[in-house]
């Protein structure tokens, strides 16, 4: 059986952000243009090509005091909150082009193995297999996660053994 554990917790999550900076990544999102939540974890993936996920858990809250310190408003569309960033929110990430500088070379670092060759189309099909798999196994009969599963734990042992782990 496959281990998901490990690409979810693995050494390069736990050192992505210095604490307090992913205020920031949400800041610089919301500068090119209104969001809610939702489009903010999936613009944060698409950005780390498939390899982190933000929770509801850290971007909700993050929204919340940045509404606070008065460098975003929500306001209510179609049933959602939808965040804006405010003059002195770009105000203060223009303050603090220095740090947003650092945070965007941390993010190449994480994702330069992703950007070499083809592994940003490769990450992209990762993604997508993952997206297939959660959204059918929900409906799948046993016949077929079972198909599934072998197929999943074939690909895994050869793909790690072309990579020889």
């Amino acid at each position: 059986m496959m281990n998901w554990h490990k690409f979810h917790h693995g050494h390069w999550r736990d050192r992505m952000f210095r604490k307090g900076d992913f205020k920031y990544m949400i800041l610089d999102l919301l500068k090119d243009k209104p969001r809610h939540g939702y489009e903010i974890i999936r613009e944060m993936e698409s950005r780390f090509m498939g390899m982190y996920t933000p929770s509801a858990g850290i971007v909700y809250p993050t929204l919340q005091y940045l509404e606070e310190l008065g460098y975003v408003t929500a306001e209510q569309q179609d049933g959602k909150k939808v965040y804006t960033i405010t003059d002195e929110g770009l105000r203060f990430l223009v303050e603090q082009e220095k740090v947003m500088s650092e945070i965007k070379d941390n993010m190449k670092q994480f994702c330069g193995c992703c950007q070499q060759g083809e592994a940003p189309e490769i990450m992209r099909e990762v993604w997508n297999l993952g997206l297939l798999c959660t959204r059918g196994v929900l409906r799948a009969n046993k016949e077929k996660l079972e198909k599934i599963h072998q197929i999943l734990t074939g690909a895994y042992a050869e793909i790690e053994s072309i990579l020889g782990h």
